[in-house]
């Protein structure tokens, strides 16, 4: 895309990456202006090297934090200046590969056309996707449907997503949590209850093996108990919510 919009950008958290992360924005950008990476602590050098990029390409932003704090908080702090720069909408992705890159533009077409929806990413994996990590994740996604009367989340942890920022932002800012690996579904679960509808497209998912420079943060123990914690925020919030959630869900039922 040569064009830049004004309004939908590519944010790319990013903790030590290494190469994929340039193959990663190298993609972004052929297919959208204009791209911003957060890049969250690392250490390998790759904020070094995104910088002089980022010299040579306009189209190109680079954020950093001076210590790693998490995935959320690495896009909070991309949503607070990108609000500032007069941006509505980001399209969230991981700096690993995983995520297709040709798709961008038609995310952002759909959120451009339904600026209040949450256009989420529905995973459509290969061959090469970790069983135990397909399988987990429906848990997962099960418990969010629950949290949410079955509102429509296709997958709650898919990170490739379309966020209108204001209310993200928000959601955030209006809690201590979803600063690391919970930030993807609590959103998901917490923007539906503000009243935003899913828009769910399939996108394809690439796991790539450690031999072809695929990096993997996830720690299973650390990682499950953080959304297992997670969860039991969001039902204790959803019981709360109930009697709302189920009137506004009635409302909503086709008659």
């Amino acid at each position: 895309m040569t064009s830049p919009s004004t309004t939908h950008l590519v944010l790319i958290p990013s903790y030590n990456t290494g190469a994929k992360l340039f193959e990663t924005v190298r993609a972004a950008r052929r297919h959208w202006t204009p791209v911003w990476v957060v890049v969250d602590g690392s250490t390998d050098g790759t904020g070094e090297e995104l910088r002089r990029l980022a010299e040579r390409d306009p189209g190109l932003r680079v954020l950093a934090l001076p210590t790693n704090a998490g995935k959320g908080a690495a896009v909070l702090h991309g949503l607070r200046e990108a609000e500032r720069q007069g941006f509505t909408h980001a399209l969230t992705m991981d700096a690993d590969g995983q995520h297709p890159a040709d798709l961008i533009p038609r995310f952002q077409a759909i959120s451009q056309a339904h600026p209040d929806a949450l256009v989420l990413g529905k995973p459509v994996f290969d061959d090469a996707a970790p069983r135990l990590r397909v399988g987990g994740r429906k848990i997962s996604n099960w418990w969010a449907d629950l949290e949410t009367l079955w509102t429509g989340i296709g997958d709650s942890l898919f990170g490739f997503r379309v966020y209108p920022i204001a209310p993200l932002r928000a959601v955030m800012e209006g809690n201590r949590w979803m600063r690391r690996f919970d930030f993807d579904p609590e959103a998901s679960v917490r923007l539906c209850w503000r009243g935003l509808r899913p828009i769910n497209v399939p996108a394809p998912v690439r796991y790539f093996k450690p031999e072809e420079g695929g990096v993997s943060h996830f720690n299973y123990v650390r990682d499950n108990a953080l959304l297992t914690w997670m969860h039991v925020r969001l039902m204790l919030g959803f019981i709360a919510r109930l009697p709302w959630l189920a009137l506004r869900r009635l409302r909503s039922s086709p008659r």
